[in-house]
Order: C-alpha cells, then sequence, then structure tokens
C-alpha cells in the first residue's frame, strides 16, 4: 500500500454531484503547495476531521491528462513568465478512468483570483484546439484578455498525474493533491515520483488546509503545472516567477530525452504577450 492510499479510507465519501454543487468555484484563489510524498499521511490524518474525499464507484484517485497549448511566440507562456495582470491559459483536460474530455479556458485576474470556462470536448480530438477556436476566442474576448490573439494555438506541453480531491465542509472550499507527475514537452520527458502538488480552491479566505499547511511551516510556492512544467524541460525560457520553485524541485530531477541534451543560453529578450 502506498503512503497515499490508507489516509483516504480514513474519509468519509462525497459523490461528484454534491461536490459540484457545493464547490463549483469556477472563479476563485487558488494556493500551491509542493509537499514530500512521505509526508501526506499525516497532513491527511490532520484534515479528516474537516474533508471528505470524492468517490466514484469506490476509487478515490483520478489518472488525468491535460494538453496545453499556445501560441508560436508562447504568448500564453510569457504573459505567466512577465507577469502580466491578466493572464490566460487555454488546455483540454481529459479524465482517463471515464473517458470525458474538456477544453478549457483559465483567465487569471486581480489579487490571484482565476476564472475558468470550459466547453466538453471529443476526446480524439484532445491533442487540438481547432474544433473549439470559437468558444476559446469567446472567453478571451469576454475577459479582456489578449482579445487580438489570432494565431494558431499548437500542443506545446502534456502533463499526466493522478489526483484526489477533497470537499473541505465547513467552507464548502476544495482541496486537490496530484501525484505520480509527469510532463512531455516534445521528445523530453520530466517525472518528479517524490513529490505532491497539493492545491487549495477557495472563494478567498484561507482554509483549514491552508492553516495545517502554514502549521507545518509549508508556504505557498510559485507553481504551474504548464509554466513551471515548460521552464523546467526549455532552460532557455525566462523563469522568473519559478525560479525557486524549479531550484529546489525540479532542478535535481534529470528531463530523460533521446539524445543528450545541449546547454542553452537562456535568452533575455522580452516577447510580445500576442
Amino acid at each position: 500500500m502506498t503512503p497515499i492510499t490508507a489516509p483516504w479510507t480514513e474519509l468519509a465519501p462525497v459523490g461528484l454531484t454534491e461536490l459540484v454543487d457545493r464547490a463549483a468555484l469556477q472563479t476563485r484563489v487558488d494556493r500551491k503547495y509542493v509537499v514530500p510524498l512521505d509526508e501526506l499521511p499525516d497532513l491527511l490524518a490532520q484534515l479528516s476531521p474537516y474533508a471528505r474525499v470524492l468517490d466514484i464507484d469506490g476509487v478515490r484517485a483520478f489518472r488525468y491528462e491535460s494538453v496545453y497549448f499556445d501560441t508560436p511566440r508562447l504568448a500564453s507562456y510569457h504573459c505567466a513568465a512577465y507577469r502580466r495582470r491578466r493572464r490566460f491559459k487555454v488546455r483540454t483536460r481529459s479524465y482517463l478512468d471515464s473517458a470525458q474530455c474538456w477544453l478549457e479556458v483559465k483567465i487569471s485576474g486581480a489579487r490571484g483570483s482565476l476564472t475558468k470556462h470550459r466547453l466538453p470536448y471529443r476526446p480524439q480530438d484532445r491533442a487540438t484546439v481547432h474544433p473549439g477556436r470559437a468558444f476559446v476566442q469567446e472567453a478571451l474576448e469576454r475577459e479582456a484578455v489578449c482579445p487580438t490573439v489570432d494565431s494558431a494555438l499548437d500542443p506545446v506541453l502534456v502533463t499526466t498525474y493522478q489526483r484526489a480531491t477533497l470537499l473541505l465542509t465547513a467552507t464548502a472550499s476544495r482541496v486537490t493533491v496530484d501525484t505520480d507527475l509527469t510532463w512531455r514537452c516534445g521528445d523530453r520527458t520530466l517525472r518528479l515520483p517524490d513529490l505532491a502538488v497539493v492545491e487549495t480552491k477557495t472563494s478567498r479566505a484561507a482554509s483549514v488546509a491552508d492553516r495545517l499547511l502554514w502549521q507545518r511551516g509549508t508556504r505557498p510556492v510559485r507553481i504551474s503545472k504548464y509554466a513551471t512544467g515548460l521552464a523546467a524541460l526549455r532552460p532557455e525560457l525566462p523563469d522568473s516567477p519559478w525560479r525557486r520553485t524549479l531550484r529546489r524541485h525540479f532542478r535535481d530531477s534529470t528531463p530523460s530525452t533521446g539524445t543528450t541534451p545541449s546547454t542553452i543560453a537562456r535568452s533575455v529578450q522580452e516577447a510580445s504577450c500576442v
């Protein structure tokens, strides 16, 4: 039994419909933490009086795949790298255990707020944004974020991981725990098998999960599965917002590739948001 398995059995279950009804949180504040895998059982035990775990037909951890799309000049990535106040992210998210897929546009706004637009998508189309391009453009224009993005949006990065989701009943907020983290960019792959990304999703105020993590000395970190993963696999890209996270958690993990990667000088030229 792996360290993450036993604590889930101690939590009361919650079904998907109730979870969505009580804590959809399409507009929310996210706080992210990197936690060593061997510390998860104790953290989850502390959360057990306050949390219920998503359970679907007896399964409590689910396999995800996300394909991230960007322009040829990586407009989405550079908006994040240079900390534009309004940023966007486009991806497909596939729930591999249920063969469901969504096209998503995530908009980051002021004070850490986040809005997500979702469109049901065919799993066979998950590596292309073409069937949903009108939806993406409408979402960007509605949120007044880079409305002139008219370049092709191509797949840039693929991530896979296993996720468990908790409902914090008192505040109707959520916690996700992602493990078995893998990134793929072209022929390069990066794996972080000994770490988990814990993310709290609240309407605004810190949750009990945030407070427990703070008491343990674990603070929020700047990490984005797309931007941090791409920066780790493409060292020529600017990485200022995630540099501390990269050095502490990513740099010791050598990406695997079919060829020996060459050292690439980091570009200092700032790219446009569009």
